[in-house]
């Protein structure tokens, strides 16, 4: 029986789920070091102690490459995201949500782009992801696991559908929210690079409406690390600020540094720029019923933006991590075209809907 994944490989954080368990890694890789000794005294979670070992190649995945790699590698450019990272993180991803015991089971895996690279960039996927692989796991005792995942199809989404699409839709990806299934709804995903805006008016996804600028809450953490360097004189790497910027202190040569007012004073600038750029695209969509948050970016800025944004913007909740919201969409999708909101062979490129007020994916657009 096929089993359907959501991953999203974001320029922060890798977030996937099969609809039940969810996992959220940072988007770091790194050489596997050879390490002496282990100990771990505390209480660790298994996405931090990530070892993998994939096509015959090791790498620390994630926090592990934080702290044991020599040279950890990330990146803020799509290109290279795409042919240096995406491969190894979905597949980490994918290997750690397969149910144990299962040998080259279909995976039908539902990931996104950002709207400004989907249409230059969507076919490549299937291309980089599609296949047998094989991915093994290594633990701090010693004990391995091995995975032989057959990556049998994957559909790309523009990656603000993914929260508009778990919005509306069941956890059998039915259309269950038939009042804003009718409804003009524009989403704003603030991820790590870039923010997405989308528009969907009846289920139908606006393009006019639709785009990608290069505003992320990666820019406020670049002025927040500048900042410190320009009072500490130590360079921060963009990727160890997570923590520190939620609780607005850093401790540097065993020190606290408060830059709690920096911090919201970035926030507060960078949420005008978002929302200077909503008035412009959205300027004749005065029609729009609700607006839509979503995204890692927007637990930071929501209470920023919101103020600043004329409409009916729906709250956060409180006890969702919004960094999952397209994943959770995506599977949904997945089971939608593929699984038990589908009528017909599994997998068909344009299934037929049963009573689904929904548009037979367009091959244009991939979606």
């Amino acid at each position: 029986m096929q089993q359907i994944l959501g991953i999203d490989i974001g320029f922060g954080f890798t977030k996937a789920t099969n609809g039940r368990d969810t996992i959220i890694f940072k988007s770091l890789s790194g050489d596997a070091a050879d390490i002496q000794y282990w100990a771990d005294f505390g209480d660790s979670r298994p996405v931090e102690h990530i070892h993998v070992t994939i096509d015959g190649k090791s790498y620390f995945i994630g926090e592990l490459a934080e702290q044991q790699s020599s040279a950890p590698k990330y990146t803020l450019d799509q290109e290279r995201l795409i042919t240096d990272y995406v491969r190894i993180l979905a597949l980490t991803a994918a290997g750690l949500l397969i149910k144990s015991g299962t040998v080259n089971v279909p995976v039908n895996l539902v990931s996104g782009l950002p709207i400004g690279y989907f249409k230059r960039h969507h076919e490549r996927f299937p291309g980089i992801l599609a296949g047998h692989h094989s991915v093994t796991y290594h633990y701090p005792n010693g004990q391995t696991i091995s995975r032989a995942i057959y990556i049998n199809k994957v559909r790309m989404l523009p990656q603000p559908l993914g929260s508009i699409l778990n919005l509306l839709m069941d956890d059998q990806g039915r259309i269950a929210q038939r009042e804003i299934a009718s409804q003009k709804i524009g989403v704003v995903d603030i991820g790590f690079r870039t923010t997405d805006f989308s528009i969907m008016d009846r289920l139908r996804h606006i393009d006019r409406g639709s785009r990608t600028i290069d505003i992320g809450i990666s820019k406020a953490f670049g002025l927040i690390a500048q900042k410190l360097q320009e009072k500490c004189g130590i360079a921060v790497e963009l990727y160890r600020l997570y923590q520190a910027v939620e609780d607005g202190t850093i401790r540097m040569r065993g020190k606290p540094i408060n830059f709690a007012a920096i911090r919201d004073q970035v926030f507060e600038q960078l949420a005008g720029s978002i929302a200077g750029e909503i008035d412009r695209l959205w300027t004749d969509d005065w029609d729009m019923d609700m607006i839509l948050l979503t995204g890692g970016g927007s637990r930071e800025l929501a209470k920023h933006l919101r103020p600043m944004i004329a409409g009916n913007v729906v709250p956060l909740e409180p006890h969702t991590d919004s960094r999952l919201n397209n994943v959770f969409g995506y599977v949904k999708y997945g089971k939608f075209i593929w699984g038990a909101g589908a009528v017909g062979k599994a997998g068909d490129d344009a299934p037929q809907t049963q009573k689904q007020d929904w548009p037979a994916p367009s091959s244009a657009a991939a979606v």
